[in-house]
């Protein structure tokens, strides 16, 4: 089918076309009630046909190869585009009226030439569709920019977006996308012209050209296009494909870095000096975070240089890069950068074998590799890890090497194109300074000191994800090399476990040592920590019915003796067993008479287990730590007499070694993954009560709070006035009578469920149903962003608490938000200083992600669990976040310059949140699908996207609606536990035999 030859261009001002012509785009917004204000695009060289299905009903369908006939399909319409212009013909044997501009357009009449403005309508069995010219955006340099550059820019714009439909296509039809995905990302080198000639020959792919400049506006229009592929039926395609392509120009790009130094800058309409904006990165010194640039928003590059910052700025310069960590729910990566990536696979995360952890080598990508953090079997389903259970690996950290500086990235973005370029994230990083020698002391310094914990929390979250990768665990001691004393703010991980509170220190007198048992006072130790651990073997040694009943008389009495603390725990020896040859490493727990100890004297208990005694000896032995251990007497004599089969805890309690001021000269590249399972095992505050640790520190006044608000993507299903009140309280929420008290217990006046109930303390910020159906993509970007179960709605909707989230600035509206933000802002009584806390990462407002407070177990306060138990802390989600402070003035350590306020923090949505008006609804699963279902969407099987499997949004596993019941604090031995006691046992027993037949000879 042929177009007819378009007349001569008319050049009145609402003309579309230009004397010159020109390659672009053509934005049609549709107005028909199947898909209202969905806006479609039309490349200017092409020839369209406009049509009404009459199997799926009357529906407007916008194909771009006319030229392929369908059956006997009958078009109705032709659309003609040729540069700037745009025409319309009536082709149609139908009755259908079609009306340009309520003016009838006769069939087989002259064709209309359409302006912007123009509407075009078609009259069907009595209902009205069509649509509105809205815009033409041309992919043409200006003028003088044309005449230096060496190709002009709307050719390879155009060429890109058809050789994405080819690809697209291709890999549609493939029966493994993934690996045709990796096979075909090289293609033969060659200039450009006869990459582009071979390209219009043949139907290949065309790889993007990652040095020519893009026009942004025109970006837009093929990424919005993108968005509206399963609304438009443009195309059948695929969304991976496009994030494929789409992140190769993303983090490839940066080499050639965008404009918009996040500095303000006098800018110039010169084109040089826009060049040299292009190739600048970006800085920050941590005092607040920043919001990623929406492509084809703010197109005032001022504007955009305090507003936006990209994904190349922050990797800018790539040259200089020697290493980098990234920690994702999903990612697509370049190709030749050392690149780790911890990200979440339910499969491998859940599985007990450590070949799943990692996923190397990939043919494209040989410096890749993929690491896989296990989920504890724990808070496994009935603690079988085979039936898994509610977590989520879903942090969003970029931890960038350099030779000189380090780089943290804290962002909510996934590493996926869609989420840089489309969706509204926070984005927060800081830059540190290399050390000019290495400091492993920064690794273990705790918040209440003077300087900042940044660097143990940064080493701690990262030991957690790869310490089952013992490849990977140089990245401790290269974390050691920086200095983060001037982190403007504090992390705060998640990872997944039942957690108790951390115990006190408490003074020790014995060590582990090779040689012998080492009699040391506590006091001339430096304490790093502790490790929750256990004593292994105790069924095998007081269940042999030979000894067995000396054995527990023994330990009877032994325990009897030994002095407890306040804290309920008295301490063991720990004896190195050099000579037992099924395992160099073994640690044996002894129980004696502290105060007249002899070793023959005391009870041999159980071991350490293998996969902590594997670290503990050797660090031990170097010099560069000392352990000393505590135990819970009474738990410890009900596991020997068979009451209980659950472990026996132990408290390991770690201090710096002999050597420790020397490691960085001592350590081997051996030593990394013995470090990296210490500071992966030492107990830290985690969730809500690393919230609590971190703000415990300041005295918030509550007469002078403002606000106190959450922003949040995803919602958990059991949120409810005790979480809430949970929440609340761990962010320093007091009750009003309690303010002035000087009690010093952490648990007066705290905020309660009650509480919660009477006056709610926070307010939720959530988009309403009617925003996100209003936004530029429509919902099918945001139903795979947003999560907010409809009962969770129901349950708390007659709180009030919830508000809407509206974008801001005002360039962002229609902008989906991926944020989790939450601030608590107070002000001086007047007026004149604001302060507060700012939170910006990865946690959703949800249980799973900052953890669901556990009562201790019902049990006797005379057993033994009941004194080893107290409130427990259940996690499901890796998560990362930073909380950013400004002080009460009277606390503030600022003496001079700028006072620093809370009110400096830009933050991502209308401040304050206007509460849900009468009627309004927040865009609930449900509600999501309901609208879809109204704008008949999903009617279409083989031209609607299927996103139930994209990988490029996340809503985390937070179905966390489920009763967590655990009789005990400590879980059974597992069964390779006691196989390894039982060798030991055997071989300890047989080693004492042979001592004293020696003797006896």
């Amino acid at each position: 089918m042929e177009a007819e030859p378009p007349p001569e261009n008319r050049h009145d001002d609402h003309h579309l076309s230009t004397s010159g012509g020109g390659l672009g785009y053509f934005h049609l917004r549709l107005l028909c009630p199947a898909a209202p204000l969905l806006l479609l695009l039309l490349r200017s060289d092409r020839l369209y046909s406009l049509s009404l299905s009459r199997r799926r009903g009357p529906r407007l369908r916008l194909l771009a190869s006319p030229r392929r006939r369908h059956g006997r399909r009958r078009w109705a319409l032709l659309l003609s585009t040729s540069g700037c212009a745009l025409r319309l013909t009536h082709r149609s044997s139908s009755a259908d009226a079609v009306r340009v501009n309520g003016r009838p357009l006769l069939r087989g009449g002259c064709p209309a030439d359409l302006a912007v403005g123009d509407e075009v309508s078609l009259l069907r069995r009595g209902t009205r569709y069509g649509f509105l010219v809205e815009k033409f955006v041309s992919c043409e340099r200006p003028k003088l920019a044309a005449a230096a550059a060496a190709e002009p820019c709307g050719e390879v714009l155009v060429l890109r977006a058809e050789s994405l439909r080819k690809r697209l296509r291709a890999i549609s039809e493939s029966h493994d996308p993934l690996s045709f995905l990796r096979d075909s990302h090289c293609v033969e080198n060659g200039s450009d012209d006869v990459r582009v000639k071979k390209a219009r020959e043949e139907d290949v792919f065309l790889p993007l050209n990652l040095n020519a400049p893009i026009d942004p506006v025109a970006e837009e229009g093929l990424l919005r296009e993108d968005c509206n592929l399963g609304q438009g039926k443009l195309e059948h395609c695929t969304n991976s494909a496009i994030a494929k392509n789409e992140t190769d120009e993303l983090i490839q790009g940066s080499k050639r870095s965008c404009d918009g130094n996040t500095e303000q800058k006098e800018y110039s309409n010169e084109n040089t000096e826009q060049q040299h904006n292009e190739n600048e990165g970006c800085y920050s010194d941590g005092s607040t975070f920043f919001l990623n640039r929406l492509i084809g928003i703010g197109s005032d590059v001022r504007v955009e240089q305090r507003s936006g910052v990209t994904l190349p700025q922050l990797l800018h310069p790539m040259d200089s890069l020697e290493r980098v960590f990234i920690a994702t729910f999903t990612s697509d990566v370049p190709q030749n950068l050392p690149v780790t990536i911890a990200c979440h696979n339910k499969e491998r995360c859940w599985s007990a074998s450590r070949e799943s952890r990692i996923a190397a080598p990939f043919g494209s990508y040989p410096n890749l590799l993929l690491v896989y953090p296990q989920f504890p079997e724990e808070i496994a389903f009935g603690k079988d890890r085979k039936k898994q259970g509610v977590a989520c690996h879903h942090p969003k950290l970029l931890v960038l090497q350099r030779k000189d500086s380090m780089r943290v990235i804290v962002t909510s973005a996934n590493l996926v194109p869609r989420q840089w370029h489309l969706i509204t994230n926070t984005v927060w990083w800081q830059d540190f300074p290399c050390r000019t020698s290495t400091d492993y002391s920064a690794l273990f310094s705790k918040v209440e000191e003077s300087k900042s914990d940044f660097a143990t929390q940064l080493v701690s979250f990262i030991a957690f994800l790869i310490n089952e990768v013992p490849s990977q665990s140089y990245w401790i001691n290269e974390i050691a090399k920086y200095n983060f004393e001037g982190a403007a703010g504090y992390l705060i991980a998640s990872v997944p476990g039942i957690y108790a509170r951390n115990p006190h220190y408490l003074e020790s007198n014995y060590c582990l040592s090779r040689k012998q048992i080492l009699h040391t006072k506590s006091a001339h130790r430096m304490f790093l920590g502790s490790v929750q651990t256990s004593v292994v073997g105790l069924s095998h040694r007081f269940h042999i019915p030979s000894d067995a009943g000396s054995k527990l008389k023994a330990l009877s009495v032994l325990l009897s003796k030994c002095h407890v603390n306040m804290h309920g725990t008295t301490e063991v020896i720990l004896k190195r067993n050099t000579n037992i040859p099924a395992d160099a490493n073994a640690v044996s727990v002894l129980v004696a008479d502290l105060d007249k100890f002899t070793e023959e004297d005391s009870v041999h208990l159980g071991f350490l287990p293998r996969e902590v005694a594997k670290w503990v000896s050797p660090l031990s032995d170097l010099g560069f730590f000392t352990f000393s251990g505590f135990i819970y007497p009474r738990e410890a004599l009900e596991a020997a007499y068979g009451a209980t089969n659950t472990k026996v805890q132990l408290l390991l309690y770690v201090s710096k070694g002999p050597e420790f001021s020397q490691i960085s000269r001592l350590i081997q590249d051996e030593h990394f993954p013995l470090l990296c399972s210490l500071v992966a095992s030492l107990k830290r505050s985690l969730g809500l009560w690393r919230l609590e640790e971190v703000l415990s520190h300041f005295k918030w006044p509550e007469t002078l709070e403002t606000d106190f608000f959450y922003s949040a993507s995803s919602i958990g299903t059991s949120i409810n006035p005790q979480f809430i009140a949970s929440f609340a309280s761990a962010a320093g929420k007091r009750c009003n009578q309690d303010l002035d008290s000087e009690e010093s217990d952490p648990e007066w006046g705290c905020w309660t469920a009650n509480h919660e109930l009477k006056k709610p303390s926070i307010n939720l910020l959530f988009p309403t149903i009617d925003r996100v159906k209003n936004g530029a993509c429509g919902i099918q970007l945001s139903r795979h962003l947003l999560s907010l179960p409809e009962r969770t709605w129901q349950r708390l909707r007659s709180t009030g608490i919830f508000r809407d989230a509206i974008p801001h600035p005002y360039e962002r509206i229609g902008h989906p938000m991926h944020v989790k933000v939450a601030q608590r802002r107070f002000e001086s009584r007047l007026g004149r200083h604001s302060f507060g806390w700012t939170y910006c990462g990865s946690h959703n407002f949800s249980p799973a992600a900052w953890g669901q407070q556990l009562p201790p177990p019902k049990a006797n306060p005379t057993e033994a669990r009941a004194v080893s138990c107290g409130p427990r802390l259940h996690i499901c989600n890796y998560e990362l976040g930073i909380i950013l402070i400004i002080p009460p003035s009277a606390m503030s350590k600022q003496t001079s310059g700028r006072r620093h306020e809370i009110n400096d923090i830009a933050l991502p949505f209308v401040v304050p949140p206007p509460q849900y008006k009468p009627g309004d609804r927040p865009a609930t699963s449900l509600a999501m699908r309901e609208a879809m279902a109204e704008a008949r969407i999903l009617q279409s099987n083989d031209l609607v996207l299927d996103l139930s499997q994209d990988t490029d949004e996340d809503i985390p596993d937070e179905d966390d609606e489920h009763v967590i019941e655990l009789s005990d604090c400590s879980p059974e031995e597992k069964e390779e536990e006691k196989i390894y006691a039982e060798t030991l046992w055997e071989q300890v027993d047989s080693s004492q035999s042979q001592g004293k037949d020696q003797t006896g000879q």
